[in-house]
């Protein structure tokens, strides 16, 4: 793809990407990011990896963040399992100290048939998880699923996620919440780097879902930017490295020294 069609796709996503939703939490208290997910948020370990890491490492200006992605994780096994109470009690233990921000992104195991979770279920999931955030005195903020790294002969992304996408879209916006839209940010970026290159983001070799060191940097940094797209209060906590968020911005490879 030639670099001026790239660096016009990617400027009209940049309105498309985030929801102008107002937040409940002001940036009068240092941020603290509390990652919800399933493996694609997760810490890297064998069998799953996400951005969550790579997304801390921005972190700046006294802000705090912990990672409770979980390998193999849906909005009902998150909860059945505990991780859900570990984050809703931090969310509690932080309310006086912190503006709390919760990122909520699943999907792909939930969309799994073995998980017998219908899309309306999962839209009643998240948002029953937002309104408990809420409740606990943060706010959440809903990420739609990054995406795989399958390609179809044309060199573009297979849309496998769309369901789960729309999904978290619906639900942010029937609570009033905002939301970024991942899935669309990581899109645009995987085409217009190609396959070749996406695959250096690969965890290990042939695993096109989750990410390596780097990729959790890239793609860690992609979250930033665009939680900085929502307001002022992000862009104070979470600072993108210059040179991955150009690359990003004019579609081009990098692969950053982990």
């Amino acid at each position: 793809m030639k670099a001026s069609s790239v660096l016009s796709s990617l400027a009209l996503l940049a309105g498309s990407l985030v929801s102008a939703s107002p937040t409940r939490c002001r940036a009068d208290k240092p941020a603290a990011f509390l990652l919800a997910g399933d493996s694609t948020t997760a810490v890297q370990s064998t069998g799953g990896g996400g951005w969550g890491t790579g997304f801390l490492a921005t972190l700046t200006n006294g802000a705090v963040g912990t990672n409770y992605g979980h390998n193999g994780r849906t909005t009902v096994s998150f909860v059945d399992g505990g991780d859900w109470a570990n984050v809703i009690a931090d969310v509690k233990s932080k309310a006086s100290k912190y503006d709390t921000y919760v990122t909520i992104q699943f999907g792909h195991n939930d969309q799994k048939a073995a998980a017998n979770i219908s899309v309306a279920q999962f839209t009643a999931n998240l948002q029953n998880l937002g309104n408990q955030v809420r409740a606990a005195g943060g706010e959440p903020v809903f990420v739609t699923p990054l995406s795989r790294r399958n390609y179809d002969a044309n060199g573009k992304i297979i849309l496998n996620l769309a369901d789960q996408v729309a999904a978290t879209i619906v639900a942010a916006k029937a609570i009033s919440a905002q939301y970024i839209d991942l899935n669309k940010g990581s899109v645009a970026y995987l085409e217009a780097i190609g396959l070749a290159d996406a695959t250096k983001y690969n965890l290990v070799e042939g695993d096109f879902t989750h990410l390596n060191a780097a990729g959790s940097v890239v793609f860690g940094n992609l979250v930033s930017g665009l939680l900085g797209k929502l307001g002022k209060e992000f862009r104070t906590y979470t600072v993108e490295d210059k040179a991955i968020k150009a690359a990003i911005a004019a579609g081009k490879f990098i692969l950053p020294s982990v």
